[in-house]
């Protein structure tokens, strides 16, 4: 029961950035890079640290494993498949939940061994067993076969099996993060130069180029025109050209609200058809410029069919988006409350209407 734009409230360690996570490898459906890339992006998981360790076999393990770890509840190890992370439709006939065409994503560690052998006309192949005690721990199993870790990723009823004990893992890592058709996500900081350069290069020329100087007036409206420059792709920044005014200026220059406002519309406008993800929407921006930045984005969710997912710790973002929800014609979105019932989250969600509520009564909900 989501709606076209949401946002995501909730104390500190909710797991609203979780969800955020869970919805990027969902929409993806693109196997172990992005569990690799998410990782990354929290500094759990390094590629010049693991390389380091590249040939001592038991190290680059046990880094691979405890890097992944983090990605299950209490960062617990476990073979028992009821221990897998599983992402997808749940399949409820008295709820009446909606079967989804996206196909559900699961992920678990399991215990393998690597077997050669030949088969009748003398050719050799490889094959994988996978250790059916599944819930063994590591150091109960057998020392008689030599078992490897694995994590094995089933994107629908099609398993992949990623290699823990080498460097396997990169392969499957895209140098261009987060440049994606179906999705993007932004972090609490902004999407780094490089990524904001190739998103722009995506959309220069085109008519949504405007989209982007249309919400850079929400807090400069003699904002004409915007480039990315420098001598390489990692070194290029970006510049704005103001009305009335013959010098080029560095963006950066004009704070951190024009710099948090053009890697949102970036992001959006190569979202297309697909998902927009934001970590703490407020940061960077003064209150007064949030309800017009919400403007733009419903207005772009519908024009581009683009599915939104927010989460944010201010009530000023709150009131800007509810403002925004019960205007004329905006429609479609909901605020999603989450909560720690011992130990348990759980959810709460505001319609427009209740959220109208709540906001005209001082409720507290975040």
């Amino acid at each position: 029961s989501l709606g076209k734009v949401n946002l995501i409230v909730g104390k500190n360690n909710t797991g609203k950035s979780t969800i955020l996570e869970a919805l990027a490898i969902y929409a993806t459906n693109r196997g172990p890079d992005i569990l690799f890339e998410l990782l990354e992006e929290r500094r759990e998981y390094s590629r010049s640290e693991k390389n380091r360790m590249t040939g001592e076999k038991n190290n680059i393990e046990e880094y691979n494993v405890q890097a992944l770890s983090s990605l299950f509840t209490d960062r617990v190890i476990s073979f028992d498949a009821d221990d897998s992370v599983y992402i997808g439709n749940i399949k409820n006939k008295k709820l009446n939940y909606e079967k989804s065409e996206k196909k559900p994503v699961s992920f678990r560690f399991i215990l393998y061994v690597k077997e050669m052998g030949k088969d009748d006309d003398g050719n050799v192949f490889h094959r994988i067993r996978k250790h059916q005690q599944l819930a063994l721990e590591i150091n109960t199993v057998s020392s008689s076969e030599n078992y490897n870790i694995g994590l094995e990723i089933n994107i629908g009823n099609h398993p992949i099996l990623v290699d823990l004990d080498n460097d396997r893992p990169n392969r499957f890592m895209n140098v261009g993060r987060f440049v994606k058709d179906d999705y993007q996500l932004i972090r609490t900081n902004n999407i780094d130069r490089e990524t904001n350069g190739t998103l722009f290069d995506n959309i220069a020329l085109t008519d949504k180029e405007q989209y982007v100087i249309n919400a850079l007036k929400i807090i400069e409206p003699t904002s004409e025109r915007i480039a990315f420059i420098g001598e390489n792709r990692r070194e290029r920044y970006a510049v704005i050209k103001l009305a009335n005014n013959p010098r080029i200026l560095p963006l950066r220059s004009m704070g951190d609200g024009m710099n948090r406002i053009l890697t949102i519309i970036l992001a959006m406008v190569n979202a297309d058809n697909g998902f927009l993800l934001i970590d703490e929407f407020e940061n960077g921006l003064h209150y007064t410029t949030q309800e017009q930045l919400w403007k733009v984005i419903f207005s772009l969710a519908k024009q581009l069919n683009i599915q939104v997912f927010a989460t944010t710790h201010s009530e000023d973002c709150i009131r800007g988006f509810e403002a925004v929800l019960n205007s004329s014609g905006q429609g479609d979105g909901k605020l999603i409350r989450l909560h720690n019932d011992n130990g348990m989250i759980k959810e709460v969600e505001f319609n427009a209407e209740e959220l109208k509520i709540a906001t005209n009564r001082n409720i507290e909900i975040r």
